[in-house]
């Protein structure tokens, strides 16, 4: 008698199917994970966009003796602000992002205006947060 070694065409068709089945089972969960992922993803807070900012934003201005280089609009309309220690933050509106020198700090913003004034003998800097529909006005007294 010959040994019987190998398998037959009947369990190989039913290896062929049943990893078919788990494929297309996880590409089916795969699916559903990312296209959620990107729903949650878009979902922006403003309350958690202006708190990102401003503890930034707070850090930054408690330094002592920081100062105001420059603070304006340039021609694309975006409005930053230049601190001595060089660090600039700068509103973008094409993306609707804040960032501070490069990196983006905060998302989902429709405006954020920087403007350096000086009150009661001190330097402060006002700044106008909007996003969704909370609108902001914040003003930062610098430390001497």
């Amino acid at each position: 008698m010959k040994s019987q070694k190998g398998i037959t065409l009947i369990s190989l068709t039913v290896y062929v199917i049943v990893m078919a089945v788990v494929i297309g089972v996880v590409a089916i969960i795969s699916t559903f994970f990312y296209s959620n992922m990107s729903d949650s993803t878009q979902d922006l807070n403003p309350i958690t966009e202006y708190t990102k900012f401003n503890s930034f934003f707070t850090d930054e201005v408690n330094h002592s003796n920081i100062k105001v280089l420059e603070c304006g609009t340039t021609e694309e309309g975006q409005n930053y602000i230049v601190f001595d220690n060089g660090v600039q933050y700068t509103f973008v509106p094409e993306n609707h992002g804040i960032y501070r020198n490069q990196v983006k700090i905060a998302r989902g913003v429709d405006n954020c205006t920087f403007t350096k004034d000086t009150k009661n003998g001190k330097d402060v800097v006002e700044v106008l947060f909007e996003a969704g529909s909370r609108v902001r006005e914040m003003t930062y007294t610098l430390k001497k």
